[in-house]
């Protein structure tokens, strides 16, 4: 399996003063990182994919989805702005040499009606995923669409759920992305989640459950590690922490305290942890 890390712990966009920290996580040993794409820039991406090629790290890609590109919502117009935007952002994606695009793209991130998602809704959300696994299919780029706990999206919260959703797409370029943050929350039991889930899930944040540093905390690693073995999956598995330090990051996840000395020492002992837990398997 592959070590990454997400770059959200240091920024949500990418910006020079990034090039010592990849350089770090590179010495760490992190086989690639994983970068946010917002900034719908072709020409921005194919820079940062020479630059990631020439320090040496492959990479995932991670976007969220803003209440203007909901495809989930009543209005045609704003459901075809949502599939311009996400061939835009899948583009961006395969410049940069990623071809695994993650995060939840089936709704938009935060908005809540007070209830849970229609058949309108979802059959919505099913028609544009397929659109959109259709058209990334041509650039080699894989949906991995994210189980979100509720508090974030009251779309798709749990594993079971988002197997009736990739199969209801029912395209291969459109598969899982499991969180094991948000599975704390909402599974009753991750490990048969997963496996029920199978060879769906195409990408793995590794997040613990106060979204520190992973190993630290309640989430139930061991069965959690080996239910991935179970069924075969071995590809990224992607370190996925926040801290305080970054306003709008901060405030969009809810980080009020301090959860790790510096954002070093958290990447140094989640690549550590990684190591650890994989060499038992």
């Amino acid at each position: 399996m592959k070590h990454g890390i997400n770059l959200y712990l240091w920024a949500d966009d990418m910006h020079d003063g990034l090039m010592p920290v990849l350089e770090k996580l590179k010495r760490i040993g992190y086989d690639g990182v994983e970068v946010p794409i917002f900034d719908l820039d072709q020409a921005k991406w194919k820079l940062w994919a020479q630059r990631l090629d020439d320090i040496g790290l492959e990479r995932t890609a991670n976007t969220v989805i803003a209440p203007e590109h909901n495809p989930i919502s009543a209005d045609r117009a704003i459901r075809e702005a949502a599939y311009q935007h996400m061939q835009a952002v899948v583009e961006c994606c395969a410049t940069v040499g990623s071809s695994i695009l993650c995060g939840p793209h089936q709704v938009a991130l935060g908005v809540f009606t007070g209830r849970g998602a229609t058949e309108d809704e979802w059959k919505r959300s099913v028609e544009h995923l397929r659109r959109v696994a259709e058209y990334a299919a041509h650039s080699g780029v894989v949906l991995a669409e994210e189980v979100v706990n509720r508090f974030e999206l009251y779309h798709v919260n749990t594993l079971d759920q988002g197997i009736r959703l990739v199969d209801e797409v029912g395209h291969p370029n459109c598969r899982l992305h499991l969180d094991t943050f948000h599975a704390h929350i909402e599974e009753k039991n991750t490990a048969d989640a997963i496996r029920r889930a199978g060879d769906r899930i195409a990408h793995v944040h590794i997040s613990e459950n106060d979204r520190g540093v992973p190993g630290t905390g309640s989430v139930l690693w061991d069965s959690t590690f080996e239910a991935l073995r179970d069924i075969g999956y071995d590809d990224w598995l992607t370190v996925e922490a926040f801290g305080n330090s970054l306003p709008n990051l901060a405030a969009a996840t809810k980080i009020w305290r301090p959860l790790f000395e510096s954002e070093e020492q958290l990447a140094v002992d989640a690549h550590a942890f990684l190591s650890a837990k994989l060499a038992q398997l």
